[in-house]
């Protein structure tokens, strides 16, 4: 979602804790060149796939979430997921959802064409699995947009893995200079950092690769998942955000780059297409109640 949009009015209300541990940076050297190079799912580890409520935004006027006028006027309701991936060589948490706080706010939050709701928070539905934050070795985001980073600083104490672009545009001059958009993401500049630079292997095993999809945000990613019974998953981040928006190759207004978007969807399916992968608009309602919710998990 646009940072610009929904930053002032959340900032003042809301505020994030920041947590810290020691944790071990990955070698680099996991960076992949292309995602063809994943180990076949049935041979890979037992890797699990947790799907979190983390929020939900009424959207009154879709207008900005298409550059050619298609979504003017249109109401719509999204979903805010965050995933927990648990390898037997540590947990990734992969996007962190709207802010816990908004949990408390009665009635939730409006702002403009957006009003935001959390039935769960993200701390509680961790717990809820037996897991405290210090448990979560490794975090990494889409993309610092709020509804995706809106509890990042809970995962301070965590590894961050995040794309090089993506962290200086996250570190930015003038989202530095501005107090309110900043607190958001503030805390995960001290966080243990692994930069990489394309797609990246979590766990050096072809399980979880993290792929490279800019032009929603100069360093925005995906998530490919080899499971070793569902087979390839793919979390979009937000390079779609709803199902029309994949099958009409739409893109918002506020992308960074619409020629880098368009480049990102077409080796998105490319690799959707080879791996005969299952696709999770990360954003749509339809695809994320269809996964398994928590204690239940895709494998």
């Amino acid at each position: 979602m646009k940072n610009t949009l929904l930053f002032v009015a959340l900032i003042g209300a809301l505020g994030v804790a920041a947590c810290s541990k020691e944790a071990a940076k990955k070698d680099e050297s996991q960076a992949v060149s292309a995602a063809g190079e994943a180990a076949p799912a049935s041979t890979g580890p037992h890797v699990k796939l947790y799907t979190f409520n983390c929020g939900e935004i009424d959207i009154s006027d879709l207008g900005v979430f298409s550059s050619n006028g298609e979504y003017d006027g249109r109401e719509h309701k999204v979903a805010v997921s965050c995933f927990l991936i648990r390898h037997p060589d540590g947990d990734l948490m992969w996007d962190a959802g709207l802010p816990d706080a908004i949990h408390e706010q009665e009635g939730g939050v409006t702002n403009g064409v957006f009003h935001l709701t959390m039935e769960k928070t993200v701390k509680g539905q961790l717990e809820a699995l037996g897991l405290g934050l210090d448990d979560i070795e490794y975090f990494s985001l889409s993309h610092s947009h709020f509804d995706h980073a809106g509890n990042g600083s809970m995962f301070v104490g965590s590894t961050f893995l995040v794309d090089r672009d993506e962290r200086a545009h996250m570190f930015r001059d003038d989202i530095r200079n501005d107090p309110q958009q900043f607190s958001f993401v503030s805390a995960l500049e001290a966080a243990e950092t692994l930069e990489f630079d394309g797609d990246y292997d979590v766990f050096g095993d072809g399980s979880v690769i993290i792929l490279e999809m800019p032009g929603h945000t100069p360093g925005h990613t995906a998530l490919l998942l080899n499971l070793r019974n569902a087979g390839p998953v793919m979390l979009s981040g937000d390079l779609y955000h709803l199902i029309e928006s994949r099958e009409k190759r739409i893109v918002p207004s506020f992308n960074t780059n619409a020629d880098d978007t368009l480049a990102s969807m077409d080796r998105f399916e490319a690799i959707a297409a080879e791996k005969n992968a299952l696709v999770v608009i990360q954003h749509a309602q339809e695809h994320v109640s269809e996964l398994p919710q928590p204690p239940e998990y895709l494998d």
